[in-house]
């Protein structure tokens, strides 16, 4: 990567501290990422002005000056994120989606202190549901936040901008905050990671309560890698939140082979597709070697309806009683009629809400002992924003099917992408476990994610490549470069013929790629050349009795040559007659056919 090469969307953290390692300048970068956002995109409802980048940028020398210059001692160093708004950040008005409400934080949130301590740059504050009360994206002023793969569809939330922002690449990550799943629904319907933390592990001195004893700050990130990277940076025991905690549990390494649990019952809300892709999802389990059990799920949902059908309601109350009682009319209708729904319980209610929730979370722990997670839909359905808005608190409260119960009875989740529905939109599925084992979930989200092969978020991008492992014995290993890609149209002859996905990777720097001219469904086409280039691609791993009728699909100008990839190594792969590039584009600078095809689209 040279000194010249200007932030891209969807770029990992890691490719962000290489671009600064290469040359690239803070200030260079931010002024290009800021470019691409825009004020009147409703998923921000504020971006930073020059003079707060400014102020921002003296304070990282700052830093930097501190460390001697080792920026390894910044591992954030110039890395732009965004915040969810209701989580201070000094010199950035805090509102919670409400304008009367809005006020200036004279200091950071713990967690913002903690990433700006680590070289991070906040980009600007998101919208959410108001006082972080809904799990849709559509309960503020300043507009619902639509979903970034159909604008027709909820974003889901509350921590909608967080999410939007992060799956469209403006930002390698941003905050959130969960209480019943705000850091989890948005993932799901984004199609980018969602990890909600144990409670306490992050700070939230500096954090709007939604309620309190429950809150969650969460982060979203396009791969699991960077969203447990930024929580171990914005993690660790804060003396002023009275409700932090040191870990009192061993994190244990995820099994090679775990015992996931599932519900014995799934509720979908006459949702077919997402009644699908969990059935898949349960079947890639299978064959990534994990055991499945189904267990009884009545007391997560009992647990659960004890969010917001009981006295834990009156608790969303104590930040916003004083405006509720003088300026109601400055409150969401939707979000004023829970607030207000509180004022009926008392506080014999919440003693006995309380007590029935620490006897539902003594059975749930009893029910998932011996087991190494809890794997649920992430929501069972997805809903227009139109239809959100007829029917907000029903459909609401479909969302928090699978959610609301996590916090209650203390497990971390983590939420992660897992296909696209019929319709084009994302599906998401959450791996669940008890408090503090939060980096075996992660370990266990990597390998998910790797195996998935899905693109990051609505960026186009893919993950890095993986390192190729030896072919089995009775597969031939097939590299492909376009329309055979993982979600590209012709995947499914791979998949139709038990091929799996061994590698994503490259080709030796000795290669061409072109757009083939009037092929359907468009196709590039792979030319060796001296003055080649590498190309991205993957490698399938076909058994030998299906490779026959494989090949028998391929039409020319392509056929099924020898590649030589990037570690040396040689396997079979698509090549193209050289005839056929005459008419053809030159596409070999992107890279890649994903690339290319990305490059096609709209920009932001």
């Amino acid at each position: 990567m040279s000194a010249t090469v200007l932030p891209q969307s969807g770029w990992t953290l890691e490719e962000w501290q290489a671009a600064y390692r290469n040359g690239l300048t803070v200030d260079t970068a931010l002024r290009h990422v800021l470019a691409r956002c825009s004020a009147s995109d409703v998923a921000w409802i504020s971006l930073a002005t020059p003079e707060q980048i400014a102020i921002q940028l003296h304070q990282l020398q700052v830093r930097l000056a501190a460390v001697g210059g080792d920026r390894s001692q910044l591992p954030l160093y110039g890395i732009p994120f965004a915040v969810k708004d209701n989580i201070d950040v000094a010199g950035f008005s805090s509102t919670a989606a409400c304008p009367e409400f809005a006020f200036e934080p004279k200091k950071h949130a713990t967690v913002i202190q903690q990433l700006t301590d680590a070289g991070a740059i906040v980009l600007g504050k998101t919208n959410l549901d108001q006082f972080a009360t809904g799990l849709n994206g559509t309960r503020s002023p300043y507009g619902p936040v639509p979903n970034v793969f159909n604008p027709r569809y909820i974003s889901g939330g509350s921590s909608s901008g967080s999410a939007s922002v992060v799956a469209r690449g403006l930002v390698p990550f941003a905050l959130g905050t969960d209480t019943a799943g705000s850091g989890r629904v948005p993932a799901g319907f984004n199609n980018i990671v969602g990890l909600k933390p144990t409670k306490g592990w992050l700070s939230n001195t500096g954090v709007l309560p939604a309620c309190r004893t429950q809150d969650c700050v969460s982060v979203f990130a396009l791969t699991v890698d960077d969203a447990q990277a930024v929580a171990h940076v914005a993690g660790g025991f804060d003396a002023t939140d009275a409700y932090s905690r040191v870990p009192n549990a061993v994190t244990r390494a995820m099994p090679s082979k775990p015992r996931f649990a599932i519900p014995d019952t799934l509720e979908w809300f006459g949702d077919q597709e997402s009644a699908r892709l969990f059935a898949a999802a349960i079947e890639h389990l299978h064959e990534a070697g994990v055991k499945v059990e189904t267990v009884p799920f009545a007391p997560f949902l009992e647990l659960a309806a004890l969010l917001y059908k009981g006295a834990f309601v009156a608790e969303r109350l104590v930040a916003t009683a004083d405006l509720l009682a003088r300026n109601p009319a400055a409150i969401n209708p939707v979000v004023r009629g829970i607030l207000e729904g509180a004022n009926q319980y008392s506080a014999l209610d919440a003693f006995k809400a309380e007590y029935r929730r620490a006897e539902l979370t003594r059975v749930i722990h009893q029910t998932l002992a011996g087991f190494d997670g809890l794997v649920v839909p992430t929501a069972p359905s997805i809903y227009t924003i139109e239809s959100m808005l007829a029917d907000p608190v029903v459909l609401n409260a479909n969302l928090g099917t699978y959610t609301n119960f996590a916090n209650f009875s203390d497990l971390c989740a983590l939420s992660l992408p897992s296909g696209f529905r019929g319709d084009g939109l994302p599906f998401g599925i959450t791996v669940l476990a008890p408090a503090w084992q939060d980096d075996a979930l992660a370990e266990f989200g990597r390998g998910w994610q790797q195996r998935a092969a899905l693109p990051l978020g609505a960026s186009g991008r893919c993950l890095p490549a993986l390192a190729p492992a030896p072919a089995r014995a009775d597969c031939i290993r097939v590299a492909v470069v376009g329309a055979h890609l993982t979600g590209m149209p012709l995947n499914h002859q791979l998949l139709e013929r038990n091929a799996t996905l061994a590698a994503r990777t490259f080709t030796a720097p000795e290669y061409n790629l072109y757009a083939l001219a009037n092929t359907t469904p468009p196709k590039p086409g792979l030319v060796r050349s001296a003055n080649g280039a590498a190309i991205e691609i993957e490698l399938w791993d076909m058994p030998i009795s299906q490779f026959g009728s494989f090949v028998g699909l391929v039409q020319a100008p392509l056929g099924i040559g020898t590649l030589t990839i990037a570690d040396g190594s040689q396997v079979k792969g698509f090549i193209c007659e050289p005839w056929a590039i005459a008419d053809a584009t030159d596409i070999t600078r992107f890279g890649g056919w994903r690339a290319y095809l990305a490059s096609l689209k709209p920009h932001e």
